[in-house]
């Protein structure tokens, strides 16, 4: 672009202000006393005086140069998530494209392309964007900007931001245009199913209410309109419930299991609608089991006992309901009863009247001598094979005749003490068997062996039972590799049998200590079924798009083999890879399909899993709108086009510059000439040459003296 050129005028003075200021005075003072007494010449001695000051102040003619600068219009091109609808996001790179070149034909104006990508939270902000992308040009030099979008944006400021209503520095300010350019050819519809309300929690064995609402946007349906709902539970029990438009509806869901509970929602196709994505939703609902109730029955006072109490306290789920004998029935030592227990042992209330409320039961070195007949304790078989749970803590009182393997228990016992030389007395350390490695009851416990044959972290223990039978899973040993710590099931219930008193050691540190808050924590949940402590376990998780499928196993053998069914009826079968010795098997596979996903094993295991969506404000609304940024570009001055349905050929407007406050319309963008310029070079030219004003003041005081001569 050529230079311009300026003129202005300038006063240089030659000597300070203030003594110009003096001189003016002085001057006032002799002319108004001159004419006061109407002293001939005081007018041409008065011009004199004038013409020497004025001389002072040096008046000069300035004349600058200018190099024109050009403005910067900002492109912000959106690139978020809804614009991968259609063919959207196509549009907006080839409108951008083009827009660029047509800016570079208009003189004075250069373009610059901000992208604008996915966000992760909080939907489109292309208002931050744009704040972003001006915050390094000159105020003076942006001419505005161009949204080129779907119109959806979750940023918009209340009023005109101050990037496109700048300040000059002198109190005056230039609204900028904001042009908006928009993916189709005009309004659109969608369709949005909105989960209002879903607990994260709820109890197993009782319902749950959500809230839900189906949002027709942009279209206009009938007064009371209705849709069909449709629900779809991980264990693929389907059904509907019909749903008014625009209005919440609660609706009653069953908890049937613990641990997480997927429940797929899902509207049907609005006609013409842009999208189907936000028709459908998945709510997670963790379910948790009501306040578990567990009876502990301590034999003898011990020390096991405290560490027992001081853990199920711990616990604000757990009502804990403990009674210790302190003297059997067939001793009798004179003490009378009321110095023995503040109440009576309640047999018969707790196992024969209550015993289906209990949820575990821990038998603590106790031996029953009669205490509980033969039919309680065929109560507490039936209710373990019903579904409950029981433990039992051995000590010596299993080396006595009548002992708990001699009774009715003896039937879901999973391991039976040597008749003879039943018990080991001297010092041992537990270790893990190859099983107990692999089982989520002792696996990875804190200083556990992490490979086969390396031994323990923790202290040691000093007497263990011996036994001649074990039919359950042996997960821990004591002396001579006997059996310390087994598990088994016994009908739908079971069964937990530590051959051991002396787990407290570890609490107090000897030799080191161990886990056994943790270990006694690990075998009373798992004895209650929480999902995470399943032996056989089948577990699925869905993150950025990849889908993690992990298998545990308490046994060995070939990688397994799953089943992955899609949301969409697709089938495909994945290989797991073993973890080491650890009992689990992994496998990672794309997984991007929205809706519910069902992993199968052969062993008859089923897991289930759902994408999260990552911003679902930005998938609120999928509509191209000009709704929402049309009265922003209004209040600018700016213009608001659709850009068609062919992304080769956008229909774009005419771009031009204008002086002014720049007018808009829909086929026609202006941008005004802000003139921004740098100054390339300056020359002074002095008003008043010392000649000029020397013979200017001789002609005025010649004057006055031919004035005064004519008295």
């Amino acid at each position: 672009m050529p230079d311009l050129s300026r003129h202005m005028m300038a006063f240089s003075p030659q000597v300070p202000l203030w003594c110009i200021y003096i001189l003016l005075a002085a001057v006032a003072v002799m002319a108004i006393t001159g004419l006061a007494r109407r002293v001939r010449g005081s007018v041409w001695r008065l011009l004199a005086a004038l013409g020497v000051i004025a001389w002072l102040c040096d008046p000069q003619r300035i004349t600058e140069t200018w190099h024109p600068l050009p403005e910067t219009a900002l492109i912000v091109v959106d690139q978020s998530a809804s614009m991968s609808e259609r063919n959207r996001g196509d549009m907006a790179r080839n409108t951008a494209e083009r827009l660029q070149a047509e800016m570079n034909r208009v003189p004075g104006l250069v373009p610059r392309i901000v992208t604008l990508r996915e966000a992760q939270h909080g939907g489109t902000r292309l208002f931050g964007a744009l704040r972003q992308a001006a915050a390094d040009i000159p105020p003076s030099r942006l001419a505005g900007a161009v949204l080129v979008t779907d119109g959806e944006d979750h940023d918009i400021p209340a009023s005109v931001p101050d990037m496109l209503n700048p300040d000059d520095g002198h109190g005056h300010r230039t609204m900028l245009p904001l042009h908006v350019l928009l993916t189709g050819r005009g309004e659109e519809t969608d369709r949005h199913l909105r989960v209002l309300q879903a607990p994260p929690f709820a109890i197993v064995g009782k319902d749950v209410t959500i809230r839900v609402e189906i949002d027709d946007q942009g279209a206009h349906p009938p007064p009371d309109a209705t849709t069909q709902l449709t629900l779809t539970q991980g264990d693929g029990t389907t059904f509907s419930r019909p749903v008014r438009i625009g209005q919440p509806q609660d609706i009653t869901l069953p908890v049937t299991h613990p641990g997480e509970m997927l429940v797929g929602l899902s509207a049907p196709e609005l006609p013409g609608e842009v999208s189907t994505r936000n028709n459908h939703d998945v709510i997670r609902i963790n379910g948790v089991r009501d306040r578990l109730r567990v009876l502990l029955v301590s034999g003898t006072p011990n020390q096991g006992e405290r560490v027992w109490r001081r853990l199920l306290k711990a616990d604000p789920s757990v009502d804990l309901v403990h009674f210790t004998i302190l003297r059997p029935p067939d001793r009798d030592d004179g003490t009378p009863l009321s110095d023995l227990a503040l109440i009576a042992f309640p047999v018969n209330e707790l196992f024969q009247q209550k015993i289906d409320q209990f949820d575990l039961i821990i038998l603590d070195g106790f031996e029953n001598r009669g205490i509980l007949p033969e039919a309680y304790l065929r109560n507490i078989v039936n209710h373990i094979r019903a579904g409950g749970g029981l433990l039992l803590i051995g000590g010596p009182e299993f080396l006595t005749p009548g002992s708990l393997q001699d009774t009715p228990l003896s039937d879901i016992l999973p391991a039976h003490v040597a008749s003879t030389d039943g018990m080991t007395v001297r010092r041992f350390r537990p270790d893990l068997t190859e099983t107990g490695m692999r089982h989520p009851v002792t696996s990875g416990l804190p200083g556990a062996p992490d490979k086969a044959g390396a031994q323990p972290g923790w202290g040691p223990w000093y007497r263990g039972l011996r036994t001649d039978s074990a039919n359950g899973e042996v997960l821990m040993t004591g002396p001579d590799q006997q059996p310390l710590l087994v598990l088994d099931h016994a009908g739908k219930g079971r069964v937990a049998f530590l051959l051991s008193d002396q787990a407290w050691l570890w609490s107090h540190g000897e030799g080191g200590g161990g886990p056994q808050s943790e270990l006694l924590r690990r075998i009373s949940h798992w004895l209650m079924k929480e999902p995470e402590l399943e032996e056989n376990q089948l577990e699925a998780g869905i993150s950025a798009g990849q889908m993690t499928i992990t298998r545990r196993s308490v046994t060995s053998g070939p990688p397994p083999v799953v089943h992955v069914i899609a949301p969409d009826g697709a089938t495909q079968s994945i290989t797991l890879e073993p973890a080491g010795n650890t009992g689990l098997a992994r496998a990672r596979l794309p997984a991007r399909q929205e809706g519910i996903w069902t992993v199968r094993d052969d062993a008859g295991h089923e897991a289930f899993a759902a994408p999260r969506m990552e911003d679902p404000v930005e998938f609120a609304d999928l509509r191209a709108t000009a709704s929402l940024l049309a009265p922003m570009a209004a209040a600018t001055g700016g213009g608001v086009r659709w850009l068609g349905d062919n992304p080769q050929a956008p229909s774009l407007p005419q771009l031009v510059m204008e002086s002014g406050r720049a007018r808009s319309t829909s086929d026609r963008f202006a941008f005004p000439a802000r003139n921004a310029h740098s100054v390339s070079g300056q020359q002074a030219t002095s008003l008043l040459p010392a000649w000029m004003v020397g013979l200017f003041v001789l002609v005025m005081l010649l004057a006055a003296w031919w004035r005064e001569s004519r008295s």
